[in-house]
Formats: C-alpha cells, sequence, structure tokens
C-alpha cells in the first residue's frame, strides 16, 4: 500500500478519498488554488500545498504544477477524483515518468475511451450495442448539417473529448444544427482543449443508465450492477439511484456482459463506468466510457456493501481484486441528490457568495453526506456549483425515497440559493415516486425550473398551521393555560391573511384554517433551530427562527416569513397599500456573474422576442440570452471578453414598455 496520496481535486470527492485513505492508514496531501486556501478539504488532509491562482487552467488542471507538488512532498501516488484531470492521458504519463503511481486506468485505456469517436469504433467491434451516427469528427457546421439529413432528425452533437452535458446539443432542423454545432464546438474547446465535434441520431426521451465496473492489472474484472442517472438538467445528472427501477434481471445481465466486454477489449483496470442510453422498449445503446470515478459512486457503494475508492488504492498499489461476480450481491436501495448552488427560480443559474448558514441532518448509517463545504466558505466562479450529495438507503425503494424527502426538510442552506426546493419537490412527484421518467422528465415538470419562489397552496396551509401550532405551544407554556383553550389567530403569509382555530392535546394540535382541519403532531422542537412534527401522517422538518410574533420559516427549501396577528391588528393591515420595487425592463441585465463570450446585438438593431441577444458563460456553461418582446436596442454597455458580474447592466432598450 501507498505511503503519501496527493489528491488533485478540490471539494466533496477530495474530502472523500482523504477519508478512506486515513482509514488506510495512507497519510494524505490537498492542492489547494488561491482561492480554496481555507477549504474543508484542505483542513481534513495531513498536508496541504498551493498549486497556482483560482482559475483552474492555473491551478487543478495545470499538470506541471501539480507534479511539481507530488515531487515536493513526496506523494508516491495520486487520486484525480473526478472532472479535472482525472481522464488526461497526458497527466496519467506524467506522473508514471515521475514514478509517481496514477490512481486509475492506464494512460491508454483512458486515451481510448476519452476519444468519443474512437470509444464508439472500439465499443462496435467489442459486440457492444452502438447509435446510429458518423463515426469521424465533423469539419464544420455544415459538414454537420450535411450528416444530419443522412442520419435523419433529430440529432445530437456532442464533444469528442466531452463529458458532463458540455460541448452537447440537440438539434432538430438544420437552423438549429448550424448554431448547436457552432456552440458545441465553443464549448468543446472552453472545457477541454478539444473542438472535435462527433454527431450521432437522438433517442428521444431515453433512459440513462450507466455500469460500474472495475478490474486489477491481472485480467480480473467484476461488473456492480446499474445505476439510474435519468433525472437530469443540462444533460448534467441531479438524481441517481441504484438499482434501477426500469431494468429487468435479464436486461441488467446483459448490459453487465457488454460492459465488461469494452473493459476487457481496452484491458481496463481500476473503477470505470460504462454509460448507456435505454428507449421505452428496454433496447439500450453505448454512450461513453468514463476512465474515473463517478460522482454517484455512491448508491453504489451503499447497495453492494463496498468501497470502491478502497479498491482503486489497492488495485493501483498492485493487489489483486478480491472479488468474482458471484460475490456480487445486491442489498437495498440507494437514492443520491446532488445539491447544487443555482437559482431553481431562473432557470438553474448557477449561483456564487458566501455561505453563512449550512445546516444539514445527522448521518447514520443508511443517511450519508458527502459534501466540501461548511458555513463560511465562498462558492466560487471558477468551479463546479455542487455543494453536497445527500444518499440515502432503504430495504426497498419507497423506503429509501422516504429517508430522502426527510433528508432534503433538515437541510438549511443560507448565502446562496440552492436547487434543494426542486430536489424536495422531485423526491414527492408521483412519476418519480413511481419509477416512471426518462432524461426529459425535468423539462416536462418544470420547464421553467420552479417557477415562482413560494410554496404550494397545500405546503402554505401546513406551514400556517405550523405557525399556529407553535404560538399555542409557547402560549400554553407561557400562560399554563388549561390545553383544550382554543386560540384564535390571524396568520400572514406574504399576502395573504389565514384566520386560525388552533386547540392542544399534550403534543398534537389540532388547526382549523380556510375549512380544513389540519392534525399537526409537535415530536421535537429547538426554538431559533429545527421544528419536526407529523401533519396528518406525514414527517416533516423546518428551521424555524422566531422573534416575538415573527415567524422565519425554511421549510421544503424555501423561506417563508409570517407573522402573527391579533383579530383587530389584521383589519388594518389589510387597508395598507402593498409596497413593491418593480423591475425596470428598460435593461438587459446579466442573470449570473460570467464571461461575456458573445454579442449578437448593436444599437438601433430591431430585435424580435426570442431574438438572441448575447451568450455568457458560467461554470464553463454558455447561456443564451433572449429578447422577451419585439423592441430596438439604444445603448450597449458590455463587449465580448468581459467579465460581468450578477445584475451587470448589459443593453439598453429604447422603449420601457
Amino acid at each position: 500500500m501507498f505511503d503519501k496520496l496527493l489528491i488533485a481535486n478540490r471539494g466533496e470527492i477530495a474530502c472523500r478519498v482523504i477519508r478512506t485513505a486515513q482509514q488506510l492508514g495512507i497519510s494524505t496531501v490537498a492542492v489547494y488554488s488561491e482561492a480554496d486556501e481555507n477549504s474543508l478539504h484542505t483542513h481534513l488532509a495531513d498536508e496541504a500545498i498551493l498549486i497556482g491562482p483560482s482559475a483552474p487552467s492555473q491551478s487543478y488542471l495545470n499538470v506541471e504544477a501539480i507534479v511539481a507538488a507530488c515531487l515536493e512532498v513526496g506523494a508516491d501516488a495520486l487520486h484525480p477524483g473526478y472532472g479535472f484531470l482525472s481522464e488526461n492521458a497526458e497527466f496519467a504519463r506524467a506522473l508514471e515518468a515521475e514514478n509517481v503511481n496514477f490512481v486509475g486506468p492506464s494512460a491508454e485505456s483512458i486515451e481510448l475511451m476519452g476519444d468519443k469517436i474512437a470509444s464508439k469504433k472500439l465499443a462496435a467491434n467489442a459486440g457492444v450495442s452502438v447509435i446510429p451516427g458518423y463515426a469521424e469528427a465533423l469539419i464544420d457546421s455544415h459538414d454537420a448539417v450535411a450528416h444530419a439529413e443522412e442520419i435523419g432528425y433529430p440529432i445530437m452533437l456532442k464533444a469528442s473529448a466531452g463529458g458532463g452535458g458540455k460541448g452537447l446539443r440537440i438539434a432538430f432542423n438544420a437552423a438549429e444544427c448550424h448554431e448547436s454545432f457552432k456552440r458545441a464546438r465553443s464549448e468543446a474547446a472552453a472545457s477541454f482543449g478539444d473542438s472535435n465535434i462527433l454527431i450521432e441520431k437522438y433517442i428521444p426521451r431515453p433512459r440513462h443508465i450507466e455500469i460500474q465496473v472495475i478490474g486489477d492489472k491481472y485480467g480480473n474484472r467484476v461488473h456492480l450492477g446499474e445505476r439510474e442517472c435519468s433525472i437530469q438538467r443540462r444533460h448534467q445528472k441531479v438524481i441517481e439511484e441504484s438499482p434501477s427501477p426500469f431494468v429487468h434481471e435479464s436486461m441488467r445481465q446483459a448490459m453487465g456482459v457488454q460492459a465488461l466486454a469494452l473493459s476487457d477489449a481496452v484491458d481496463y483496470f481500476s473503477a470505470g463506468t460504462v454509460e448507456f442510453i435505454a428507449d421505452s422498449k428496454g433496447h439500450f445503446y453505448f454512450l461513453e466510457m468514463n476512465t474515473r470515478l463517478q460522482v454517484e459512486h455512491p448508491v453504489t457503494e451503499m447497495t453492494k456493501n463496498i468501497d470502491i475508492v478502497e479498491l482503486m488504492l489497492r488495485i493501483a498499489s498492485g493487489e489483486r481484486l478480491s472479488l468474482s461476480q458471484n460475490d456480487i450481491k445486491n442489498n437495498g436501495w440507494a437514492i443520491e441528490s446532488r445539491i447544487y448552488a443555482e437559482d431553481v427560480y431562473q432557470d438553474f443559474l448557477p449561483e456564487t457568495g458566501r455561505i453563512f448558514s449550512f445546516m444539514k441532518p445527522i448521518t447514520s448509517d443508511h443517511l450519508r453526506i458527502d459534501s466540501g463545504v461548511r458555513e463560511g466558505d465562498n462558492v466560487e466562479i471558477n468551479y463546479d456549483p455542487m455543494l453536497a450529495k445527500v444518499i440515502t438507503w432503504g430495504k426497498n425503494r419507497n423506503d429509501a425515497i422516504r429517508l430522502m424527502t426527510k433528508a432534503l426538510d433538515y437541510f438549511c442552506i443560507k448565502g446562496v440559493m440552492t436547487n434543494v426546493p426542486l430536489l424536495a419537490q422531485i423526491s414527492r412527484h408521483p412519476l418519480f415516486v413511481r419509477g416512471n421518467f426518462n432524461t426529459d422528465f425535468l423539462q416536462e415538470a418544470y420547464p421553467d425550473g420552479l417557477g415562482s419562489r413560494s410554496l404550494s397552496p397545500n405546503d402554505q396551509l401546513h406551514l400556517v398551521a405550523l405557525v399556529a401550532s407553535l404560538d399555542k405551544y409557547e402560549s400554553d407554556r407561557r400562560e399554563q393555560s388549561l390545553e383544550k383553550d382554543t386560540l384564535f389567530r390571524h396568520v400572514r403569509l406574504t399576502k395573504s391573511l389565514f384566520k386560525t382555530e388552533c386547540i392542544s392535546l399534550s403534543n398534537e394540535f389540532v388547526v382549523k384554517v380556510r375549512s380544513k382541519e389540519i392534525r399537526i403532531v409537535i415530536e421535537r422542537y429547538n426554538r431559533q433551530l429545527q421544528v419536526e412534527f407529523t401533519i396528518d401522517g406525514d414527517n416533516n422538518v423546518a428551521n424555524v427562527e422566531r422573534f416575538g410574533f415573527d415567524y422565519n420559516i425554511f421549510f421544503r427549501g424555501i423561506d417563508s416569513a409570517l407573522t402573527i396577528l391579533s383579530p383587530g391588528t389584521d383589519e388594518l393591515n389589510l387597508l395598507m397599500p402593498d409596497v413593491q420595487d418593480e423591475l425596470d425592463s428598460e435593461y438587459l441585465l446579466s442573470p449570473m456573474p460570467g464571461l461575456l463570450v458573445s454579442l449578437e446585438v448593436a444599437p438601433a438593431q430591431r430585435v424580435r422576442i426570442g431574438d438572441r441577444l448575447a451568450v455568457v458563460e458560467a461554470m464553463k456553461m454558455e447561456n443564451t440570452l433572449k429578447a422577451e418582446r419585439d423592441t430596438m436596442v439604444s445603448e450597449v454597455f458590455v463587449s465580448e471578453g468581459q467579465t460581468l458580474s450578477k445584475g451587470h447592466k448589459m443593453i439598453k432598450f429604447k422603449d420601457t414598455k
């Protein structure tokens, strides 16, 4: 086994690798950029070394700096995590040249599978089902259109060296194909330093299913079953689970056989993932092979009782794989939800800023949280916005879902917006609960994100009933009143007023509101912190701040302000006018911090609703800004290549209505 391991990554994956290495008695070294000097992974490691400025190209993607760091600290092995240099063959070779063990596959395997064009040919030759398409890199957008017409629309354009949704576009006609090729090539060059684009038939409404494989350097390989990864936004996974509710046993075996056939063809060792898409009839096709640890590996670990990182370290140090295929047994069901710093009310735009509150549930054998942040940390524009992963295990899928819904309710993250409200809704969505979904689920169920930054009408009633119950609880405690006394209150939530009647029976409260009777049981109440409660048998958690008659409640990932009013005060409140700031639509403001990569209008230019105005790159993803009405450009305040802040004034329009 190794003596000292350097982890060439940051965030939650660096923390996760550090923990396993330390359990094995391996000394750990963290690397960090200037922006990450005080990050969690630098504190968990035994040592930490600066590798460069905040920009990834000068730090986490800087091969020379990371190899030099290995030599400086005397590391005999390096784990790349995922992303950054994890699938860079030249990086693996550079380490090998300095006698530093790369905890991953051979450089040759990375190279073969990293090229999507070459890997598709190799997969077909190995007997793996592949999607119809063109097996060479496209020359230009005209070449893309020509091949698209041969294949038949819709088509998918994707970066040959890519992954994670970057450099990937779908086109349904020639005009979209022209534009999509340009955007895909631009993203591919920015993200991977390789602008080659391939084209293939787009399979509509597919399931995204992957097989985890692992092998040693002596030809022993097994697969660890499948993971369901169809809940995605912008082609990036949001929720994963194992096993898949869609895959039956014969399909599972067939996919496993093909995944191992491909692994054999490239003499693969270490952990890897063969990704497939499947149509509604269960026909599956090779998508790509990721020659690294996947973000979603914990769901496999929890259902197979295996530490994949430990296996990677043992295999890299020369140990034989101690597992045979017959040893692999599934145990229960696991689900993972990724918590991102993003605005789910504005098309999932990335968020930046300081985290000033990061409350999470207590972990257990059935609940795991992999996180790389703490209160006080900054979410930087240069890096992936994922803050944490929540993984739950149950004896069956329903148990795992129930635990996930409760775990998500425990989270209270403030300072940056997160996708917790969306995750909470998905975990309760009837289609998700039934396992009846595909990669279009989010787009179809939430086409505009969550739309309204407010709770559902039913959740609003529950919140009002909760506040009435808490007020009754405090009143009983303060006045030592008889439990059966009825407390009449008016509760104001945003612009709505709710008349409530509440009686208490020990720790149970019965609240009448809007002609409904809601029964609430207070399970646990830490004033100014959290309240666990049951509404009509459904377990819930809310984070509560109470200031006299004002309550600030964080519930389902949403902050809500409620006020207890006396019967007389509310009448006066209803007469008071609402003061509301109106957003002046005279200007186009940047919806996110980022780089202006394309400006497509000029002063005096007329634009119609839906016309492209600009493209802003944030966290390696290009976001197109479009006109929301017919208007004319009056002034332009920005130029291509300019760095923008959130709310940066970009364009002025002539009309203001």
